[in-house]
Parts: structure tokens; sequence; C-alpha cells
């Protein structure tokens, strides 16, 4: 019974998607879905903050990372500052160039 409480609990949790990071309240907003797995692209003319939904399994967050940096210039028609790049392959921000 108390798996099952948890278990609704998470279910629940997961529902309410990503949420940027206040710095992104006012960005565009594109949801995307790559190799299985759904992403949610926040940007402004100068920054982006890309976010991974749902669980990612051991052994697979270096492709993912990766999914998400070829993500950000698609998205936004920006190239990405890598050196400003943050974040690991659940939730990854840097400065882009338009």
């Amino acid at each position: 019974m108390m798996m099952r409480i948890l278990l609704l609990a998470c279910v629940c949790l997961a529902a309410c998607g990503a949420q940027p990071a206040p710095e992104f309240f006012a960005a565009k907003r594109a949801d995307v879905s790559r190799d299985g797995r759904s992403y949610t692209v926040f940007y402004t003319d100068k920054r982006v903050e890309v976010i991974r939904l749902g669980f990612a399994p051991r052994g697979s967050h270096q492709a993912i990372r990766a999914t998400m940096i070829e993500l950000i210039p698609e998205v936004t028609g920006c190239k990405l500052v890598e050196s400003t790049l943050q974040g690991d392959s659940g939730e990854m921000r840097g400065t882009i160039r338009c």
C-alpha cells in the first residue's frame, strides 16, 4: 500500500513538467522529442536552458548531454558559446549568439 502511495506521488510530481530557472520566466519555450526522450528548451536572445524530462538510466547520460547540445541551435537558430555551458544531462544552461 505504501509503495502505491509513493508511486502516485511521483507520478503527480512528474506531471508538473519543466519549470524554468527565474532568468527564463519570460523566455520562449519549445518542447521537443528526440530518440524517445522529451526535452524542454527555454531561450531568450542571449541565454538558453535545456531540461530533460523523465528518467535516464545509468550509462545514457553522455548521449543525452550530446543531444541536449545539438538541440540548442536547432531550436533557437543561434550558436551556443560552448565555454559558457553549465549543467548535466538533466538541465543545462548557456549563452547563445544569434
